[in-house]
């Protein structure tokens, strides 16, 4: 009997030690000309054995002993298949390839190479790029809607010498930009708002180290599309919040389940992106859904963040169907919000949708009136937009401003990591509240000046001193950058001003000269804490360089190659002659640390817009 029983040991022994052996384990990195590529996926050919790499390029995949083949795809780029071996350890480059890019778009919609009519609703801009698609999509109408943006012009400091606007964390537009050129199409001029391009990304911002819940930085060099001009870089930085060192939050996710959520980019992935949120949780946060449709109801009422489970369960059992009563949601959210109100704690509604409302209060003025209404009482609003074909970017950007919150578009899981993981502090936890800039140009050293961006935050002058104007947010560890062109005194311009006066004079009022001064601005500061009433005022003055552009700072020439690009998409008459390699080659020499490979795929995306245009 005992031998009977050590004879089956060292046979379940035996299969076990084959069993071992059976499989193993392959390493490796994807680069592209040496800087890594996160998101390649990797998969073992012939079966549903896959990853995707990290924000290193790195990925761990475990193959068969007997080895076979990986393939390696991205989309832009080369598909690769290689052969295993005996090898455990295997490196890949791949390289970028436009006609790869329309495959996997149109392999992944399941749909034959057929002709679409692009026809983007909203207020249109001048200079509209939308265009006749690079390549043949599916035959279906697009009623994506953006507002109009009319770009920023040059002004005389003599005639007018304040520049006065709020700020602006949101980062919506730069993924919907690269959701379009993804797509093998030039996303419409409006749905290019070069500011939230520039704030995608971090800057390397020294932390706040007094009672102020950010810093400053500035820095002034080259124009790189106009080396006569200089470039004006503003940088604010938001005090970092340890996570368990926030305040306990009262969230209400209202999700939109309407039918024209049910595509596999909207609800699927809206329920993929919730349940990361989920997990940063702590258990003195508390949760409730409120989903929309035909009507709007509760899913889930206020539920501990310790009961992980119970909320989960309820996200997974959100289907998509009927009609978008948006305002009717929006109530109920607000009202689930206030009745589980945290003094001192973080009170927000989070909206999630396509912004597709078509019953009940629908309107941009009513929404905007309510959500005003409700931000006085202390509950702030982020909104997520979903989606595309019918994405209403211009709806969801008003609600978010006026809610005193921010607006960020998912198109992929990474973004959803991105912004509810890697940016969870900064997306819902405001440490500073209408926050505002006035700047203040020397004419005796600025000929004319221009803001890049931020043209739907201009305020008026007046405004700045006024506590009830609101103004922009800032949350926990956020970045925010802001770009002034100047023109100098004696620098002949081809950008021409106002033709001469007839009834008044034309002469210009010479600047009041106090003392010697070689400050180019002032720059005026003021925020709200995020639970306060009265504003305070920050003053800086920048002196005037002369710096050249390669001697600047990487944060100086990376926001730079961004705001060329945003323009250069916009068709900008001010960088005319600028390329598209060269803003890929500014970048590349900018790209810094990118622990989140964040940089890589901009300067990737870059060259891909540049292969579009080439091949029009």
């Amino acid at each position: 009997m005992k031998m009977k029983a050590l004879s089956l040991l060292v046979l379940l022994l035996s299969l076990a030690l084959m069993a071992g052996t059976s499989s193993r384990s392959i390493t490796g990195r994807v680069t592209e000309a040496g800087h890594p590529i996160p998101g390649v996926n990797v998969l073992l050919k012939g079966s549903t054995v896959g990853t995707v790499t990290d924000a290193d390029g790195r990925y761990q995949l475990t193959v068969p002993a007997t080895g076979g083949k990986l393939i390696f795809s991205f989309l832009g780029y080369v598909t690769q298949e290689v052969e295993i071996g005996t090898r455990s350890i295997i490196d890949v480059s791949l390289s970028l390839d436009v006609s790869e890019l329309q495959e996997v778009i149109v392999t992944a919609q399941g749909v034959t190479r057929e002709h679409r009519k692009i026809s983007i609703r909203g207020k249109r801009s001048k200079g509209d790029m939308s265009g006749p698609p690079l390549y043949n999509q599916p035959d279906q109408e697009n009623t994506e809607e953006y507002e109009g943006i009319e770009e920023n012009i040059f002004h005389d400091p003599s005639t007018k010498p304040l520049s006065t606007f709020s700020i602006d964390v949101d980062a919506a537009s730069y993924a919907n930009v690269r959701r379009f050129i993804s797509q093998g199409q030039r996303p419409p001029v409006d749905a290019v708002r070069v500011e939230e391009m520039i704030n995608y990304f971090d800057y390397d911002y020294a932390q706040p180290k007094g009672e102020d819940p950010f810093s400053i930085y500035t820095e002034i060099s080259e124009a790189p599309w106009n080396r006569q001009h200089k470039l004006v870089h503003i940088g604010l930085q938001g005090k970092k919040i340890a996570t368990d060192k926030l305040p306990p939050s009262n969230l209400v996710f209202l999700i939109d389940v309407s039918g024209s959520m049910a595509d596999p980019n909207k609800l699927p992935l809206l329920k993929s992106s919730f349940k990361m949120l989920v997990e940063q949780l702590r258990d003195q946060d508390r949760v409730a859904i409120v989903v929309y449709a035909g009507a709007a109801g509760v899913v889930l009422p206020s539920t501990s963040g310790d009961d992980k489970r119970k909320i989960l369960e309820s996200l997974e059992q959100l289907e998509a169907g009927g009609s978008t009563a948006g305002g009717a949601g929006i109530k109920l959210a607000y009202k689930i919000a206030r009745q589980n109100f945290v003094e001192g704690g973080n009170n927000r509604v989070i909206l999630a949708t396509d912004g597709d409302f078509n019953v009940g209060e629908s309107s941009n003025e009513a929404m905007e009136r309510l959500i005003e209404e409700k931000r006085e009482e202390g509950v702030f609003l982020t909104v997520l937009g979903f989606g595309m074909g019918n994405y209403k970017d211009s709806k969801m950007e008003v609600l978010a401003d006026k809610g005193n919150g921010n607006y960020a578009y998912i198109d992929n899981i990474l973004e959803a990591q991105k912004v509810l993981v890697n940016e969870f502090g900064g997306t819902l936890f405001t440490i500073a509240k209408d926050v505002k800039l006035q700047i203040e140009f020397n004419p005796a050293r600025v000929q004319a000046y221009r803001l890049i961006g931020y043209e739907n935050r201009l305020l008026k002058d007046e405004d700045f001193n006024n506590d009830k104007k609101d103004a922009g947010e800032l949350g926990s560890g956020h970045t925010v950058t802001a770009l002034y062109e100047v023109i100098p005194v004696g620098v002949k311009s081809n950008f021409s001003g106002v033709d001469p006066l007839k009834y008044q004079t034309n002469k210009k009022k010479e600047p009041v000269v106090i003392h010697e001064s070689n400050e180019i601005m002032t720059i005026k500061f003021r925020y709200k804490k995020s639970d306060g009433i009265t504003s305070k005022l920050m003053v800086h003055a920048l002196v005037d360089e002369q710096v050249p552009l390669m001697k600047s700072s990487d944060n100086f020439r990376w926001s730079a190659a961004v705001a060329a690009f945003g323009m250069l998409l916009r068709d900008s008459e001010y960088v005319k002659g600028y390329t598209w390699e060269e803003v890929a080659q500014l970048a590349g020499g900018a790209r810094g640390r990118d622990e989140q490979g964040y940089r890589i795929e901009f300067i990737n995306l870059v060259k891909s817009q540049g292969l579009l245009v080439s091949r029009r």
